[in-house]
């Protein structure tokens, strides 16, 4: 296919522009040296438009085809920011900042889809207009629906998003994808149980709030093996118990703890948020104290599009063969906001054998750049196919 050998050419420069992005990683919305970095190749490459500051530190890319009577406008989505992990690769290019790390691979969707963006500038062999979208704060920070409430959507007309995620274990290359829910909404639970504290050789005389915090981690258990419909996707995790003493002899006055709930559907969303604030409360009193419950909603369900999807697969299939079903993914991914605004697909792409995404050793497989480059550069030109 013409479109993998030219980025079999391009490979080692994309390659150099990756682990630069690797070595010099920024998280959240503080992606100031990435994000002028993406607007300066765009430039170089001669976009219609390079537009910064979309979402606070978005970058915008506009490549306009060689003709546009389809009228069509598809936009491609890279993520940009990095993780607050200290790198143990041990790589030459390892981060060079202390307590963040690449350990996701947002690195390589970035030069990635700098890549496909030149491949795009030089060729424009599409009827139609293509938008690059480069995200900040996707690990957290809701970076697409901030670009997208910037008015990303509405400014640039478009009618379809698609992006793309790199997956450790999956083979080099290859590509997985499913219809409808996809990613997980993930959500956070925020407790403080009080009762009366006091000495520990004296417990009558207190409401120990340890104990009735305890309670509620197991009883929190039963939302998914007794409220759930076993059909149905939800994970309820506590993973934050802290006291406020911490001697020996002491009942404390209060604990407080955190957690995550992951669903798949709206009415195991509401399922989640209702019987947290029931079980906590109940519990606290009947051990006679109280329970401050904050539950915030955080990224929806990720929903793909079914035309799209199978279109996504199709393209995915003409470029390395075939294209797998991917897994239900219970870890959240806020291109679900875009996908909110228009229809799009999201697509898995195989990083090979290395450590899962989020851990300290992982690395974004460089070999996966042709095929991940080629995905995004078909996506344009099959969807808006040149005269």
């Amino acid at each position: 296919m013409p479109v993998k050998n030219r980025f079999a050419e391009l490979q080692d420069e994309i390659t150099a522009w990756r682990r630069d992005i690797h070595e010099n990683p920024e998280i959240l919305f503080e992606t100031h040296r990435t994000s002028a970095l993406v607007a300066e190749k765009l430039q170089e490459f001669g976009c219609d438009e390079v537009v910064t500051g979309i979402g606070r530190t978005g970058v915008v890319g506009v490549i306009k085809g060689k003709a546009d009577t389809s009228g069509k406008v598809i936009g491609l989505r890279a993520d940009m920011d990095a993780l607050p992990i200290h790198e143990q690769t041990g790589l030459d290019y390892a981060s060079k900042t202390p307590g963040a790390m690449h350990a996701c691979g947002h690195d390589g969707h970035t030069a990635m889809l700098l890549g496909a963006a030149k491949y795009l500038s030089e060729t424009r062999n599409f009827d139609g207009t293509a938008v690059v979208i480069f995200q900040p704060a996707e690990e957290g920070g809701g970076g697409a629906k901030v670009m997208c409430d910037d008015g990303l959507m509405d400014r640039w007309g478009v009618q379809e998003v698609y992006g793309l995620h790199n997956w450790p274990g999956q083979p080099l290359g290859s590509f997985a994808i499913r219809p409808g829910s996809f990613f997980a909404a993930t959500d956070q639970f925020d407790i403080t149980f009080e009762g009366r504290g006091g000495h520990a050789a004296k417990p009558h005389e207190t409401i120990d709030t340890t104990v009735l915090a305890a309670q509620a981690v197991l009883a929190l258990q039963t939302i998914a093996s007794r409220n759930a419909d076993p059909v149905h996707q939800i994970v309820v995790s506590v993973t934050s118990f802290e006291t406020s003493s911490k001697a020996f002899n002491v009942i404390p006055q209060k604990v407080q703890i955190k957690g995550t709930v992951r669903t798949m559907s709206k009415e195991m969303r509401d399922l989640a948020e209702k019987r947290i604030n029931e079980v906590c409360t109940g519990i606290a009193a009947t051990f006679g104290g109280t329970a401050d419950v904050t539950y915030h909603r955080g990224y929806p369900v990720m929903v793909n599009h079914e035309e799209q999807t199978k279109f996504a697969a199709k393209v995915a299939a003409s470029v390395s063969g075939s294209c797998g079903d991917a897994p239900l993914v219970m870890g959240g991914e806020d291109f679900a906001f875009m996908l909110e605004e228009r229809p799009g697909a999201y697509i898995l792409m195989g990083n090979g054998d290395t450590a899962m995404v989020h851990h300290p050793e992982y690395n974004f497989n460089d070999d996966a750049i042709p095929a991940g480059c080629s995905w995004w550069a078909e996506i344009v030109e099959q969807r808006m196919p040149a005269a």
